[in-house]
């Protein structure tokens, strides 16, 4: 994958941590039926897991209450890892280390799967393939997933569309249609030729590769919605006063229409396996 689905600046990467909270009560989950999917490939028995830019846990902790075996974490943003560390203080099985998984050495363990809950594209295009390879055992799994939205309304799209304009702002949430996502796992306007399968299949150290979709309706009010947008990495790197006014115009809009936002949620998982 020669870049990210969401073409931002890799230092953006950095800013999480100054809206960890935000991020934690706002980010969606992911569902029981992508985990079991996970772990029903992986069949990873005692064998230890590895997860790549663990956040504040939202994909961790459902891992965690699934799992037997070792599960390691790695989060470069110690804000992040603090809140982490919270949510999964009742998995004594967890290990958390603060580090860019650029950075980060796996020592003599090798790991029966890593997986990465919309952080994949945040990691440095150069050099992930070759870190998943050395991280994981013979027969390892990578399990690579993003939960993107769309909007089900078009007028409503519409309307955030033109304050999304004016703000000089792109790639967010609602910039999406639901109708615009295919029927194939992969298929959305910022993934198009991004998904990892394209650079898997011409990978000969990755074998035995799947595509799945999982979709969900969902509705956020409008305060909801606007702590979600506030945990993005596009307006938490605005200059405050910018931030505040994207947001109160978005806020307008919504409750214009006064429908809050029917959207639909995917669940886009991607897995392969170390030959």
């Amino acid at each position: 994958m020669s870049s990210s689905p969401n073409p931002l600046d890799m230092t953006h990467r950095q800013v999480f941590g100054s809206v960890a909270e935000i991020y934690d009560a706002a980010r969606p989950g992911y569902p029981d039926v992508l985990v079991s999917a996970v772990l029903d490939y992986a069949a990873l028995g005692d064998r230890p897991a590895l997860e790549a830019g663990a956040g504040t846990g939202k994909a961790t902790v459902p891992f965690a209450a699934a799992l037997n075996s070792p599960l390691t974490c790695i989060e470069p943003d110690a804000r992040m890892a603090e809140v982490l560390r919270r949510n999964t203080a009742a998995h004594p099985h967890v290990r958390i280390e603060v580090s860019n998984f650029e950075d980060w050495q796996p020592g003599d363990t090798r790991f029966g799967l890593l997986f990465a809950a919309t952080s994949w594209h945040w990691i440095d295009p150069a050099r992930r393939w070759d870190l998943a390879h050395n991280a994981r055992a013979p027969g390892g799994t990578v399990a690579l997933f993003w939960n993107p939205l769309g909007i089900r309304d078009p007028t409503l799209h519409a309307a955030l569309a033109e304050v999304d304009h004016r703000h000089g702002l792109t790639h967010t949430p609602h910039a999406v249609l639901a109708s615009a996502f295919g029927d194939t796992p992969g298929h959305w306007p910022d993934m198009l030729g991004h998904w990892p399968a394209v650079d898997c299949a011409k990978d000969d150290r990755f074998t035995d590769l799947h595509s799945l979709r999982f979709r969900e309706e969902a509705h956020y009010g409008t305060a909801d919605y606007i702590a979600y947008l506030s945990s993005l990495s596009m307006y938490a790197a605005l200059p405050t006063d910018h931030r505040a006014q994207a947001l109160s115009d978005t806020a307008t809009v919504l409750n214009t229409h006064g429908i809050g936002v029917p959207v639909e949620r995917i669940h886009d998982l991607f897995l392969t396996r170390r030959r």
